[in-house]
């Protein structure tokens, strides 16, 4: 383990001045690859330096200039996608293919992000008034941070300092202790592509990075995705700093499941949902709700599926599910298997002490099935994070919906059924921010915005798309007459256009 994952700052790696480490773990094979930096403030503020003297120069280059470089960065990124994918497996340690995909949405937004001059363009009106034109603009904030969770180390950044560059804003990008190799080979490649020095920075770190970006008053704007309580606390902290923030937190996501829903594709909708990268996406489904007749036939299929999980490895071919992160992650998601146990749900698959074979000190829970489970137990209530699956059973959609409106969290919802009527109202009537009819994972495309309701959303933004350049730009509009007639005199009324 002789590695160190450094920061970047202003153009180069740096170990920084903070002098703290922090061990990097392979999680399929339970043991430390690397060590990572932890940033000190003063490594903060070194990079806030740097992206606040690069800012003047980045925010005046065209954006057509801009949109260029990204298209270099975006030629590379296609370039080196199994690179990305290949860091992803070992230290977050869902299966190679599932990383693939992954690089492959970050770089979705990079597409979009190469056509931001189109969105950066205003409005213009001829003659308001008498000699007056009006327009509006558009202009980037100035400096901007990203603090960014494990479960996604390249497409989550992805989602944030494209966008915000391409609106000719400067970065400081805070990435997952846990996984941080991908924030240097994104930083590399923005070199490469001919990002100017101080535009994209990384400070590796814990909350002591945290706290630095929130209190540090050249930054203007904070994105961050994680969970729902310390979202809370990026969004208080940093709204009160007088920052604006965009903080996504988690999630609960329900996948309802009608009678007359084609059995086979709910069947591999839940599977593909629930167990994909061990469940550790914010979009994954973890509450089946089978309604009506539908509950047995739906739980003997999930069942025989669930059991029959090949968990493994990442890199091992064929492998369909990779261990959870991190040790404690591990023990935490068994004690919520045991507590569902112990407040009466039925475990029909028990994924505790699961061991891989040449893997044996792996961070493994296999796919673990409750049935009958009821709002108040705590593996409905917490958001596990893990290979869990709850099925809870209803008597109709009306019932379906008030489950899911009474949780605290709304972040993606889906809805399986041949009947478009109930499609129809289910979209309309259900409080949650992303929908999908028959589709599990209802993940906007880059050139829409992903956001949840609720307590899986502090701020008013979403995420990337046009409400990303919303985000990371400013409003001005602008009034202009130039004096060739004789002045009117004093005015002491408020103005009326005439």
């Amino acid at each position: 383990m002789n590695e160190t994952i450094q920061h970047f700052i202003n153009g180069a790696e740096t170990k920084g001045g903070g002098g703290r480490y922090a061990d990097v773990y392979n999680p399929a094979l339970g043991q430390a690859c690397a060590q990572v930096a932890l940033a000190s403030t003063e490594d903060v503020n070194a990079a806030v330096a740097a992206a606040h003297a690069a800012a003047p120069g980045w925010a005046a280059t065209p954006p057509l200039a801009r949109a260029r470089v990204l298209f270099k960065y975006l030629q590379l990124c296609q370039q080196h996608t199994d690179e990305f994918a290949a860091m992803v497996t070992r230290e977050h340690g869902k299966t190679f293919a599932d990383a693939q995909g992954e690089v492959a949405r970050g770089i979705e937004v990079v597409e979009f992000a190469v056509g931001i001059p189109q969105m950066l363009k205003g409005e213009f009106t001829d003659q308001i008034a008498r000699g007056i034109d009006a327009w509006s603009m558009r202009q980037p904030l100035g400096v901007v941070a990203g603090i960014t969770p494990f479960n996604f180390p390249v497409m989550v950044p992805m989602w944030m300092f494209p966008v915000a560059i391409a609106c000719g804003n400067t970065f400081v990008l805070k990435p997952s202790e846990r996984d941080p190799s991908a924030s240097l080979l994104h930083a590399r490649l923005l070199k490469e592509a001919g990002l100017p020095d101080g535009v994209f920075n990384v400070v590796q770190g814990d909350k002591t990075a945290v706290d630095a970006i929130l209190d540090h008053p050249d930054i203007q704007a904070v994105s961050f995705v994680g969970s729902t309580p310390i979202a809370e606390y990026i969004y208080a902290r940093g709204s009160a700093a007088g920052k604006r923030v965009q903080a996504l937190g988690g999630a609960k996501n329900h996948m309802v499941v009608m009678p007359d829903a084609d059995m086979d594709m709910a069947v591999d909708a839940l599977i593909g949902a629930a167990y994909g990268s061990a469940g550790e996406r914010c979009m994954a489904i973890s509450v089946a709700v089978a309604v009506g007749d539908a509950g047995d036939q739906l739980v003997a299929r999930l069942a025989e599926r669930t059991a029959a999980l090949k968990v493994g490895d990442g890199m091992a071919q064929g492998a369909e599910m990779g261990p959870v992160v991190t040790l404690a992650a591990k023990q935490r998601i068994e004690k919520l298997i045991g507590e569902g146990v112990e407040q009466g749900a039925t475990l029909v698959v028990d994924g505790r002490g699961y061991r891989v074979a040449g893997r044996e000190e792996g961070f493994f829970v296999g796919g673990t099935l409750f049935d009958h489970v009821q709002p108040e137990m705590s593996i409905y209530r917490e958001e596990i994070f893990g290979p869990v699956l709850c099925v809870v059973r209803m008597p109709d959609v009306g019932s379906a919906l008030e489950l899911i409106n009474r949780n605290e969290y709304g972040n993606g919802v889906a809805v399986f059924t041949r009947d478009g009527g109930v499609a129809r109202e289910f979209v309309r009537q259900v409080q949650v921010g992303m929908v999908g009819v028959n589709v599990p994972l209802p993940v906007p495309m880059a050139f829409n915005s992903f956001g949840g309701w609720k307590k899986s959303l502090f701020g008013d933004h979403h995420a990337y798309g046009p409400e990303g350049v919303r985000f990371y730009t400013r409003h001005k509009a602008v009034m202009q007459r130039w004096p060739n007639t004789a002045s009117a005199g004093v005015e002491f009324a408020f103005p009326q256009m005439k």
